[in-house]
């Protein structure tokens, strides 16, 4: 009955009956070839559909202190777009210290930042070496990166992070090496708020390089200490024993090479 009124319908007939055979006309044959191809694209597209249904999204995880992840991390997510636009971030701006511990947790696949320490439990992979910098207010519309000694830092007020912190450790360690020996103008927590303190002058202060696209956002020059130059190790961490995701590798393989090309760029070797 049903091919009854699809030919009704199509005014053709789709089938040669008799009692003993049912062929199909020229017409059905047609119309077959065209409903077979259909139905085949049709059971494919269901079968892609349902796989990557079932498939977990791609993602990665990643862990990093505010300077880093505004000046680092933003401009390398921005560019692998280009190459993963599929790839779903899940970000931690916060302290290095609690970060790490999420990481330890595995509550991040990754963490960047800088250490001073030898991390239990975690696996360390060096990314790039920033040259420790001295900053200070105003701006030059002519200034191209310069140096300065660690010694002309005699006498500067200078704003400081807690000195129970690594950071600030290492660079009181530095300072005092040089002769350098002071009391903070101004003590805050974090490295933004050094740059933003400096732009309004309440002092001076050291920094690592990749804080150089912060500084030029703001009224403030940048010059790199010297006699002698000194870096701090910008690293990858991850839980030790952890097979990190395909993607997580990628990732850190094009971050290395952005970092460099940024810092070639900015001049800050």
């Amino acid at each position: 009955m049903l091919i009854r009124e699809l030919e009704t319908q199509l005014g053709v007939r789709l089938f040669d009956r008799t009692t003993r055979h049912v062929a199909l006309t020229a017409p059905g044959a047609e119309l077959l070839a065209v409903a077979q191809r259909n139905l085949h694209e049709l059971d494919s597209a269901m079968s892609r559909i349902g796989g990557s249904a079932g498939e977990p999204a791609l993602s990665l995880s990643i862990g990093a202190p505010p300077l880093l992840m505004a000046s680092i991390l933003a401009p390398a997510i921005k560019a692998f777009r280009s190459y993963r636009p599929e790839l779903r971030f899940q970000l931690f701006d916060g302290a290095t210290s609690i970060a790490m511990q999420k990481v330890e947790a595995d509550e991040l696949d990754m963490g960047i930042g800088v250490f001073f320490k030898h991390l239990q439990g975690l696996r360390r992979t060096p990314l790039f070496r920033f040259p420790l910098a001295f900053i200070r207010g105003g701006k030059d519309p002519s200034f191209r990166p310069a140096t300065t000694a660690w010694s002309a830092l005699k006498g500067q007020p200078l704003i400081s992070l807690p000195r129970s912190l690594p950071m600030q450790q290492f660079i009181d360690k530095h300072l005092a090496r040089a002769g350098v020996v002071y009391e903070p103008a101004l003590v805050v927590n974090y490295l933004y708020t050094q740059i933003a303190m400096v732009e309004v002058g309440e002092g001076n202060a050291v920094i690592p390089s990749y804080g150089e696209l912060a500084c030029r956002e703001r009224e403030v020059t940048m010059s790199q200490l010297v006699n002698p130059v000194v870096h701090v190790d910008t690293c990858q961490v991850r839980r030790a024993g952890r097979k990190l995701p395909a993607i997580a590798e990628e990732f850190t393989s094009f971050l290395q090479s952005h970092i460099a090309g940024w810092a070639g760029r900015s001049g800050m070797l």
